[in-house]
This record gives structure tokens, C-alpha cells and sequence, in this order.
């Protein structure tokens, strides 16, 4: 596939621009297929995956924490942890709720048992807590930093005013600086991401890493119209991309991936990765029959002309 590397901000860090999403795992993707999920991403030149601490608490019979688990046991079977950059997140886990300073040291100390690992490479607030002061969550963060449990900090669903605020603590106190940038970006949800926070990524160097990166599978051209959708599992999660704005980009999708002889999904993800900034979309593969669409989007290029049309079509989600 590609041994394409980008560098995380400021960071050391270096991943593969293809994410790979851990959410499934113990969920959707029973563990055996998990590892298959796993071992393909890897075999085709992947690096980076994503998870955290409440993956996948929402489940029947889940407690949150299966999604690190499986990928834990799946590292110390392969004995190669020095290969992959891993992620995970805090403030959601529902024994480990918020970002007081020590829940984040609790929950990070879980999270590391679970993933058999001595440091997490990326840790992401994961959602802001707004009952909690931003210099607690900081400095907790930058404990773990120091204290090597740690090596770089992310940010997920903040807004620009909390991200500066954060940056401007972290600056004033010497603590270390976020690094990536987690938000809800694709092509039909644009505006919030390229109002506010795509102006904040480029100034302060963050390598953004979007997901929901195929709108709940409706960037992969599986509901072509509203009845495709009807009595699904993500019925409601793709309601508001079922009109005729949203066929129309599926439709532009569709001209593109067939002018390449690829899947609308490649395309999809190709044309986030296009974006400034962003180093890599996050995707998920249930099945290792999903994988080849999510990892053909690295090598695909796409024209001037081909991300204009894209641009064009979606111009009614940047809104």
C-alpha cells in the first residue's frame, strides 16, 4: 500500500494518513474479527489507531474499556507496539466522567492497564467539561506528559474559544501544548469545522484528525434515497443528509469515484484529505472487507477540477 508518514503538529509523532477507528471493536466487530481488522490495516502500511475509554459503553453488556482491551491483547500477541501510534481519550468512560484533574490521572492509569503499554501516544480530551477549570484539565494533562504515561495531547470536540484558552494557559504555565485536533468533519458537516476551529488548527499548527469522516456510512453511497434508509440501524443518524442537497453530492461523489474506478467512499475520504491541515480522517472497518475502500483513499489524488466539483456540491452543508 503506502509507507506514507505526516507529522502531528509539533509533535514526534509520525502516522499514517488513514486512521483507523476503534469503536467497533467489542461492538459492531467481535473480537476475532477485530484482530483481523487489525492485522490488515497494519499488513497494508497503517499505523494509527484511534479508540477511548468508552468504547464501547453503549452496548448491551458493555462496561466501557472493550474496545482498549481487545486492542491491548492484539498488541501483546503481536509484539508490536514499537509499530503503532495509539490513541485513546478521556471524560466519557462512565466510571471516569469529566476532566477534574484526578479523574484524568485515574482514567489515563486505566486506560494503560487495559492497552498493556507504558505511554499512550495521543491523549484526547475528549469532550470539554465545562464544570471543571481548563488550568485543572491542563495541568493534569502535562503531568502525565511529564510523568512519560503520556506523549502528545489532543484535543476532541472543543470550541475555538476553549482551544485558544487552553493553548494561552498551557503557554503562561509552561505546560506542554495540544497537538491534534479531533473534530466532527466531512462533507456534509462543514461549517462550524471551517468557520471556527479550521482557523485555529492552521494558526497553532494542529494536525486535525476528522471523524464520523463517512457521515454514519452516508458518504459511501449505500442511501441513494430516502427509502434506502428506512428501518436501518443509522436511520437516524443520516435524517438530515436524506434531501436533494445531499443526493446531489453522493451524486458528484459517484462521477468522481467512477472517472477512477473506485469506490465513493475513497473519494470521500480522499477529499478530506486534501483539507488543510488535516493529516488523516478516521474511519472504521466492522469487517476487513470494508478495509481496501478506507485504505485506497491514501494513495488517491484528485484533480483541481475534481475537488472544486466536490467543494461545489457540498457547498449547502458548509453553512
Amino acid at each position: 500500500m503506502s509507507d506514507q508518514r505526516v507529522k502531528v503538529g509539533d509533535s514526534d509523532l509520525e502516522v499514517f494518513p488513514l486512521v483507523l477507528g476503534g469503536n467497533t471493536f467489542g461492538w459492531t466487530s467481535d473480537e476475532a474479527t477485530s484482530r483481523r481488522v487489525l492485522d490488515e490495516y497494519v499488513e497494508a502500511g497503517g499505523n494509527f489507531i484511534d479508540t477511548a475509554d468508552v468504547y464501547s459503553a453503549w452496548a448491551p453488556g458493555n462496561a466501557g474499556g472493550e474496545s482498549e482491551i481487545i486492542l491491548g491483547r492484539w498488541l501483546a500477541v503481536r509484539s508490536n507496539r514499537d509499530d503503532v501510534v495509539i490513541a485513546t481519550k478521556v471524560s466519557e468512560h462512565p466510571q471516569y466522567k469529566g476532566l477534574s484533574h484526578d479523574n484524568v490521572i485515574a482514567a489515563a492509569n486505566e486506560s494503560l492497564l487495559r492497552l498493556g503499554i507504558d505511554t499512550i501516544d495521543l491523549y484526547y480530551a475528549h469532550f470539554d467539561d465545562k464544570r471543571t477549570p481548563l488550568e485543572e484539565t491542563a495541568a493534569a494533562f502535562d503531568e502525565l506528559v511529564k510523568a512519560g504515561k503520556i506523549r502528545a495531547i489532543g484535543l476532541s470536540n472543543y470550541t475555538a474559544d476553549r482551544i485558544e484558552e487552553w493553548l494561552s494557559i498551557a503557554r503562561e504555565h509552561g505546560y506542554a501544548l495540544p497537538v491534534a485536533l479531533e473534530p466532527h468533519y466531512n462533507l456534509v458537516t462543514r461549517g462550524n469545522y471551517e468557520r471556527t476551529l479550521a482557523p485555529v488548527a492552521a494558526r497553532e499548527n494542529l494536525a486535525v484528525f476528522p471523524y464520523f469522516s463517512l457521515a454514519a456510512g452516508f458518504l459511501t453511497g449505500k442511501y441513494r434515497s430516502a427509502a434506502d434508509a428506512e428501518g436501518k440501524a443509522r436511520q437516524g443518524m443520516v435524517a438530515d443528509y436524506l434531501t436533494a442537497d445531499g443526493f446531489a453530492l453522493v451524486d458528484a461523489l459517484d462521477a468522481v469515484a467512477k472517472a477512477h474506478g473506485t469506490a465513493i467512499a475513497t473519494v470521500a475520504l480522499a477529499w478530506l484529505r486534501h483539507r488543510p491541515q488535516v493529516a488523516g480522517p478516521i474511519a472504521s472497518a466492522r469487517t476487513p472487507e470494508q478495509l481496501p475502500a478506507l485504505l485506497d483513499s491514501v494513495s488517491l489524488d484528485l484533480s483541481a477540477d475534481e475537488i472544486a466539483a466536490l467543494d461545489k456540491a457540498s457547498e449547502p452543508f458548509t453553512r
